[in-house]
């Protein structure tokens, strides 16, 4: 338990700096804006683009880790769904429960990219880009329904949709895997260039994620915020797990994949719930409260399932 922490604990020392950065009198706030907008459409696809373009799949059961990646989506999906009517009967409004399902259903890939760097290297981080580029298509597509149907905004569909099509990510990864299945590379210059781009990444995603903590949201977390911090850091993590297990998969790709599930919330939820008529509010705390207690509990996922696969390969 106490390694999975120290190589997880470098990933939050960063977010806690952004934190810090965020509130500190000396830096313009202006430049938190762009600096998000520059990450969401240069730096993080590029990452995704060039590991994926990179990566060595070979090893992998691409068919099962889809399968398991696709199959707990819906199950969360589901399971949320069936939470409804309970959400509304303890007096949860419409809005409401769009930040409570967005904040249980997405994942912060900052985060998980970053900690399958650091536990397992370069194959470790080609696996969450492999896992992103499966399930953010469905994962953007259940939300914005969500909000259309449950919101309150204003909203046109066809807008949307154009949207998720013009994804910054969504692109970056159709174009890494596309690139990957190609006879030939990358021109080298050009490689070189995307490399040097995409380095800053992580490292800049992680402090944006502090940056965009909204501290005071979450000083008192009550039902609202509670649920989806359960449901997010336990309920899912323990869905991907035992699917992972269910079907077969062994070793690195079963703590890949618990990892992925285990990782707090999106920010980028936080935007679409302010655009569509969520609870922008909520859905800032929550996100707070995740990230904070995600501190715990990803060393802990990590820890279940690595004793898990560690039982799987005394097993034989």
């Amino acid at each position: 338990m106490i390694p999975i922490f120290e190589s997880i604990l470098p990933i939050f020392l960063i977010v806690l700096l952004g934190i810090v950065l965020r509130r500190t009198p000396f830096i313009d706030q202006s430049v938190w804006p762009g600096l998000e907008t520059l990450g969401y459409y240069l730096f993080f696809p590029a990452l995704l683009f060039l590991t994926l373009a990179k990566a060595d799949f070979s090893g992998l059961e691409l068919g099962t880790v889809a399968l398991v990646s696709f199959t707990a989506v819906a199950v969360m999906t589901v399971l949320l769904i069936v939470l409804h009517p309970l959400a509304r009967a303890v007096g949860m409004s419409d809005s409401s429960y769009t930040s409570l399902f967005q904040t249980s259903s997405r994942w912060n890939a900052f985060i998980a990219l970053a900690i399958a760097e650091k536990i397992s290297g370069s194959s470790g981080l080609a696996l969450v880009a492999l896992v992103m580029a499966l399930i953010i298509i469905p994962l953007n597509f259940i939300n914005v329904i969500m909000l259309v149907w449950y919101g309150t905004g204003a909203r046109s569909m066809a807008t949307l949709l154009k949207r998720i099509a013009g994804n910054p990510l969504i692109l970056g990864c159709v174009a890494g895997i596309t690139v990957n299945a190609l006879p030939f590379g990358i021109y080298p210059p050009v490689e070189q260039a995307v490399d040097l781009i995409a380095r800053s990444s992580l490292g800049l995603g992680l402090l944006l994620v502090g940056a965009g903590l909204k501290l005071n949201d979450a000083l008192r977390p009550g039902p609202a915020v509670l649920t989806p911090v359960a449901l997010k850091l336990i309920v899912f993590p323990v869905i991907m797990l035992s699917l992972a297990i269910g079907f077969g998969l062994r070793g690195e790709t079963v703590l890949i994949l618990a990892l992925c599930a285990a990782v707090p919330t999106a920010m980028n939820g936080y935007l679409l719930a302010r655009q569509m008529g969520g609870d922008a509010p909520l859905y800032a705390a929550i996100t707070t409260v995740q990230t904070v207690a995600s501190f715990l509990t990803i060393p802990a996922v990590m820890w279940a399932a690595a004793l898990v696969t560690g039982a799987q390969s005394a097993g034989g």
